[in-house]
């Protein structure tokens, strides 16, 4: 069984009741979450990939990476068809179009939630004066 990292920000509440909600299939593998805010090895690689972890979720199956909109559309790929949520994640996400055209909306109102919650970037690229949303 491959393991299958979900990394995100768990302070968010909208992400962590996604990510602790979404299922993939057992044949596919394990879904581990992974709290960004948690120095790991992968937050290295993401960091290294020049990825903005409060821009987008990433998935990482074996050696690869999915970020943002291709994290959410492979994760939804790899997902049970069991309940509501599941099968209607997988019925929004599983078009590569509709997973590009929503994220960034989704992401939009995410940065919204994080701001009006007084919630500090996580800001592994380290910019300066890039720790508020």
């Amino acid at each position: 069984m491959e393991e299958i990292l979900l990394i995100y920000d768990k302070q968010c509440p909208a992400c962590d009741y996604y990510c602790n909600i979404v299922n993939i299939r057992e044949d596919v593998g394990t879904l581990t979450l992974v709290d960004a805010r948690d120095a790991s090895d992968v937050m290295n690689q993401i960091t290294a990939k020049g990825w903005d972890i409060d821009q987008g979720m990433v998935v990482k199956a074996g050696d690869v990476l999915y970020y943002g909109a291709d994290a959410i559309h492979t994760l939804s790929l790899m997902g049970s068809q069991a309940g509501w949520f599941n099968r209607l994640n997988y019925w929004i996400f599983r078009s590569k179009t509709r997973a590009k055209i929503l994220y960034p909306l989704l992401k939009s109102l995410r940065n919204v939630l994080l701001k009006t919650l007084g919630v500090s970037k996580i800001n592994n690229l380290g910019f300066e004066g890039n720790d508020r949303f």
